[in-house]
């Protein structure tokens, strides 16, 4: 399954009145942007409050300990802001951390991983490409997935640097990125993959460059559908589904520990949202100083 499973300390949660709070959703920086477009599809009753760590993406060269202390924090001041919920939505974050935060939080989590179960059924050469960044690949948890699901498919894994960098700054087709990302899926292709898993959330922005790179040659796999499933499984079992007057049409709230221009510009190309994207200062003990970006 390519979403987390939900926390097990259902204690401390709350229906009825929850209904009506938010769902957090964080990112490292833009990529959750796929996942929030799933969620709002899936859940368009539920109101959303999204965090892009900006300031410190991406997450993919970061440490284990700065990942898991910018995780916490954010869903911590996610929290605060009264969110019934958190979708950890960047598989870097979810494979270093998620475990950790879990246990903190008082609210249900969701995240992310890889979608190696759904390549492994669907891949008939019995190869598959894994786009992901270094720390996703490295984790226990990926490891454990291709352990568990590819006894008899071969999975090619390329750590995709730059890729996350480039969908930063709205970079989504040009000739230097369809170069990079060539350098990555050609060698996929030479060793007869047929299945690509986007394995970070940034990577679906480039759907239409890698398609003209391969063509129908491989299929996608991206999760954020699941995941937006796995969410509505979540607040189902707690009782924290919102009642359709609850939200209904409200737009996301957008906030980035960045100055927020490309959230922005990201949002309304790919939501179709004119949205104000709200500057946040979000300290956490490897970041207490608002400008530090020391890792």
């Amino acid at each position: 399954m390519p979403a987390e499973s939900p926390s097990t300390n259902t204690g401390t949660f709350t229906s009825g009145a929850g209904s009506r709070a938010p769902v957090g959703i964080f990112d490292s920086g833009l990529g959750g942007l796929s996942v929030l477009r799933a969620v709002r599809a899936q859940l368009p009753d539920e109101a959303i409050l999204y965090v892009a760590d900006s300031l410190y993406a991406p997450y993919g060269e970061r440490d284990d300990d700065f990942i898991a202390d910018r995780t916490l924090a954010i869903g911590e001041w996610l929290v605060r802001q009264g969110a019934k919920a958190l979708v950890v939505a960047c598989n870097t974050a979810t494979a270093q951390s998620i475990a950790m935060v879990r246990e903190k939080l008082p609210i249900p989590l969701v995240g992310v991983e890889p979608g190696i179960k759904p390549a492994a059924l669907q891949s008939k050469t019995r190869v598959a490409g894994v786009l992901a960044t270094q720390v996703t690949l490295r984790s226990a948890r990926f490891q454990a997935l291709l352990e568990r699901y590819a006894a008899d498919c071969r999975f090619l894994c390329q750590p995709g640097h730059g890729l996350v960098q480039a969908v930063e700054r709205c970079d989504v087709g040009s000739a230097e990125l369809r170069a990079l990302l060539r350098g990555y899926l050609q060698p996929m292709l030479d060793a007869g993959a047929d299945t690509l898993v986007l394995g970070c959330t940034h990577y679906p922005f480039l759907d239409t460059a890698i398609r003209e790179i391969v063509g129908d040659r491989l299929a996608l796999i991206d999760t954020s559908v699941a995941i937006a499933r796995q969410l509505e499984r979540v607040l189902d079992q707690h009782g924290l589904r919102a009642a359709p007057e609850s939200a209904g049409t409200a737009l996301p709230r957008f906030y980035s520990t960045g100055d927020g221009t490309h959230q922005q510009q990201l949002a309304a190309t790919l939501l179709h949202v004119d949205a104000t994207v709200e500057q946040v200062v979000i300290p956490s003990r490897r970041t207490v100083a608002p400008n530090s970006q020391a890792a």
